[in-house]
């Protein structure tokens, strides 16, 4: 009896104490400004040419002037008790949890229309705690301020449709109709992506947005919106949907915006509370041509019924303006963005910041290693046996040209281990890379998870000639008044030896050069044909990731191809990143010259063999020019 006592006393005051703390937020709330929801990040975004891309309101439709059937189907759907509760459904989470503790697993979720709404107002979708008390202050302010129908009418503007935002646009999108004119079958379908967009979208999905539309109309009879009668009509009818392929609509634009706001947080002379409120002008780096090649790209060469996912930017080099992104294939599938979030394992991506360090440290393209198989002793009895690509060896000594063309594994080791493991750590951190990598042997192999705009970085300073570049987004942001509150300021300097990056810019295009087609295969020879222009270029691959970089002194662009579970990835996938790059490239810079670097006046080009860096002879079937600095070039061996 004392125990039960005891519990009850405990649930007692823990009941009080929910109360005190509920009515401080509640007065909090009430005393709190109104939050402007019509602008609330109603940003509006230039691209480079200063064309709004983002940010108008005149797609905001009134609430009265929305389908009766659409506005039920949604309450039923996400939040039948909406015009019940005072921003949170307590029966709803306790049910929830409880359902999630039996089967051990997130399965249930309890968000009402009015979180969601909240949860739209903000710029991230992270999941900490911070993140989820920041959502339900919001959620009281707004339940606070204003009448559900007013909340509703935000939700409804505001809602990620499959990729396409706020209902009339989803509307008009999917039907060709506005959002008025909806009858209950085109409702119930709609109302039902918001649960997950990736998911019930009719046109990606159609099989399981039918299985939620049938889960929406049974909602709908339940709380007695609709007959049953009505419900197996309107599953019935045959929808017609506007042809994907008809829509203006870019599945990709979503992941810049992203990135733009990324950013924008993190720019400190912005106020986070003039972030909150929205109404900025934002302008921006993109570049529509840019992003509409890379998005037509894409959709050539990656189909959607696979799950292949993929990163890619674009960058000028010598601003460090990022022209285009994709953050995936497709936003309304996955708003997951792969260019600002992911860390992946780079491979051999890494070698020419390994490379570089080795040039500044007495090697030259002439450099030989002995490309055989080789198992390294690491001291305390620990082994490492690294590999080529396809078991594939000279069995004699190389040159750096050609393990840069073949990707050779052991020379770069050889390399690393030569060098010490510190210097490629310390090498990549000159040129941009901010994640702590591991230095040990395997990093000379890419082992290490680095995020594609780190990469973009660090690549940048090799394709501006040596100077820093900063990746960035926005160039300029305003008051809705025009008064500048943040100008992109160019802080670019020299941090690499011009010589040095020009010798291992030239080194670069040994990856596509016929002339070192010997016993192994450059690793871009495949798409050498397609080029009209010189660039530097590196790939890299390993169980789970492709990745390719490549530029000249007018663009950079980088691709990341894998599976977000970390399956590994076919062959045939490295054929496809490298066409999508180079189809790219080749499209962008159409309309320029081939605007390769200048050679400095310290460096010379030497006729030699590639594969072994001696002096070309009579003798050599294949030959290339390489740069040395003045001095180190090689030297007739009879003289």
């Amino acid at each position: 009896m004392k125990k039960i006592k005891k519990m009850l006393s405990f649930m007692l005051i823990i009941f009080v104490l929910f109360l005190i703390v509920y009515a401080s937020f509640m007065i909090y709330a009430k005393l709190s400004s109104k939050l402007p929801i019509k602008s609330a990040n109603s940003f509006y975004m230039y691209d480079n040419n200063k064309k709004l891309f983002n940010g108008t309101n005149e797609d905001w439709i009134k609430l009265d002037d929305i389908s009766v059937y659409l506005k039920e189907a949604t309450i039923a759907g996400e939040d039948k008790n909406f015009y019940k509760h005072f921003g949170f459904d307590y029966l709803r989470i306790i049910k929830a949890m409880f359902t999630n503790v039996t089967n051990k697993s997130n399965v249930q979720g309890a968000s009402t229309i009015t979180q969601q709404f909240a949860k739209n107002l903000f710029l991230s979708f992270d999941k900490t705690w911070n993140r989820k008390f920041e959502e339900a202050i919001l959620t009281m302010r707004l339940e606070a301020h204003y009448d559900k129908d007013t909340i509703l009418e935000g939700y409804l503007n505001t809602i990620n449709y499959g990729g396409v935002f706020g209902i009339e646009n989803a509307s008009l999108y999917y039907f060709n109709k506005s959002s008025k004119d909806l009858d209950l079958a085109e409702a119930t379908i709609l109302a039902g992506i918001p649960k997950s967009p990736s998911n019930y979208s009719p046109i990606s999905n159609y099989e399981n947005a039918k299985k939620r539309q049938k889960v929406i109309l049974e909602a709908m009879v339940n709380n007695k919106y609709i007959t049953k009668k009505e419900m197996d009509e309107a599953y019935n009818e045959e929808l017609n949907f506007v042809k994907s392929e008809d829509k203006d609509t870019s599945s990709i634009i979503k992941y810049f915006e992203d990135a733009v706001y990324n950013e924008l947080k993190s720019i400190n002379t912005i106020p986070d509370s003039l972030i909150e409120t929205g109404g900025l002008k934002i302008y921006t780096t993109l570049d529509q041509n840019a992003l509409d090649i890379l998005e037509s790209k894409i959709k050539k060469y990656l189909t959607d019924d696979d799950e292949m996912q993929i990163a890619s930017v674009i960058m000028d080099p010598k601003t460090g303006e990022i022209k285009a992104i994709a953050g995936g294939k497709d936003y309304s599938k996955s708003e997951y963005n792969r260019v600002i979030t992911s860390k992946r394992q780079v491979g051999s991506t890494i070698k020419p910041f390994l490379y570089y360090a080795a040039l500044e440290n007495g090697f030259t393209p002439s450099t030989t290693f002995t490309s055989e198989k080789t198992t390294f002793n690491l001291g305390n009895g620990k082994t490492y046996s690294p590999k080529n690509y396809n078991d594939v060896y000279a069995n004699s000594p190389i040159s750096m040209s050609a393990a840069i063309a073949y990707s050779d594994n052991i020379y770069a080791v050889k390399t690393h281990i030569f060098l010490g493991e510190e210097t490629l750590v310390d090498t990549a951190k000159r040129l941009g890379i901010k994640t702590n990598l591991t230095p040990n042997v395997s990093l000379a192999l890419g082992t290490d998870d680095i995020n594609i705009l780190e990469m973009i970085n660090a690549y940048g300073v090799l394709a501006n000639g040596g100077y820093s570049v900063k990746p960035h987004f926005i160039t300029k942001v305003e008051d809705i008044d025009g008064n500048v509150l943040y100008k992109y300021k160019d802080e670019s300097s020299l941090i690499l030896d011009e010589s040095t990056v020009y010798i291992l810019n030239e080194l670069l295009t040994s990856s596509y050069d016929s002339n070192l087609l010997d016993y192994n295969t450059p690793t871009c020879l495949g798409i050498a044909p397609k080029m009209s222009k010189k660039y530097a270029i590196k790939t890299g691959t390993t169980d789970t990731d492709h990745l390719i970089f490549g530029y000249n002194s007018d663009a950079i662009m980088g691709i990341w191809m894998g599976y977000d579970n970390n399956k590994e990835v076919e062959v045939k996938t490295g054929a496809v990143m490298k066409n999508i790059w180079v189809d790219t490239m080749e499209e962008y810079l159409a309309d320029k010259k081939d605007n390769w670097y200048k050679i400095p006046s310290n460096v010379v080009g030497i006729m030699v063999n590639p594969i072994t860096g001696k002096l070309a002879t009579t003798e050599d079937k294949k030959t290339k020019i390489l740069y040395y600095i003045k001095g180190t070039q090689p030297i007739n061996e009879k003289e």
